[in-house]
């Protein structure tokens, strides 16, 4: 079996007790992969941001809380998913033969933007995890190449994401229901490169996109790089679909892309 990799958003951290389309929607893009079962779930997440490259290689990982302020039901959700060593050691000997320096990672546990995501899809934490950290000090054709060497993964039923966000500058979101025109304008034109998988343009959206100083602040690169990660996973099968699309706050972006057929 063949998986897709994806883009998943996951927003705020209270997407854990929220409610809304997006979880709805979430729930049963879940149910969907679950008819033909994924061996694992490789998740590169937004909140895991280092110059070195991690995998994790736990039998069980942990929950993190790695927020503040937040209801205090959030503070006791756990989620303890296992993770696959197998699968870890086939990521290790992957980048060891591109000449990736990398290092393997025990007892970290799942950051938010990992068991959020993962969590909403998969609510019985049947399906183990393998995490992998980014780095958003690279540059976007890198961390596409990272995702490609990961292409024949998916041929081996393992379901890659990148779970991040497009439009994510707490900066200036706003109480208010309706999208603010600059948010949704970034999306759309990052969608057309998506689309069209139009890697030059894309990998130059720092100067090219209209509104990325607001969409991705460089305070926040790291909510943008899992897109690349997730895109370059399916380099072999270039065909992207935007699965969902809705914001929070005027600007925070929740998106889903599927890359591949």
């Amino acid at each position: 079996m063949t998986q897709p990799s994806l883009f998943i958003a996951h927003g705020s951290p209270t997407l854990a007790i929220e409610h809304n389309a997006y979880t709805g929607f979430l729930k049963e893009l879940g149910q969907q992969i679950m008819s033909v079962p994924p061996r694992a779930a490789l998740i590169f997440s937004a909140h895991w941001d280092s110059p070195v490259q991690y995998v994790s290689n736990d039998t069980l990982h942990e929950t993190m809380h790695d927020y503040y302020g937040f209801p205090e039901e959030m503070y006791h959700i756990r989620y303890p998913v296992k993770g696959d060593p197998e699968l870890s050691e086939w990521i290790s000997s992957i980048f060891k033969s591109g000449n990736l320096p990398y290092q393997m990672s025990s007892g970290r546990g799942l950051d938010h933007g990992a068991w959020v995501v993962l969590r909403a899809l998969f609510p019985s934490g049947g399906i183990p995890a393998v995490a992998l950290s980014v780095d958003s000090k690279r540059s976007p054709a890198e961390q596409y190449a990272i995702g490609k060497m990961l292409t024949e993964l998916r041929n081996r039923n393992v379901l890659i994401i990148g779970s991040g966000g497009l439009v994510h500058n707490l900066r200036l979101m706003e109480n208010r229901d309706d999208p603010n025109p600059w948010a949704t304008e970034f999306d759309d034109w990052i969608g057309e490169q998506l689309t069209s998988w139009n890697l030059r343009t894309l990998f130059d959206y720092e100067k090219k996109a209209p509104h990325v100083k607001e969409a991705v602040p460089s305070y926040a690169t790291e909510h943008f790089a899992p897109l690349l990660y997730a895109m370059g996973a399916s380099d072999n099968d270039r065909h992207a679909s935007r699965l969902f699309q809705d914001y929070q706050y005027g600007s925070l972006s929740l998106n889903a892309w599927q890359f591949g057929s």
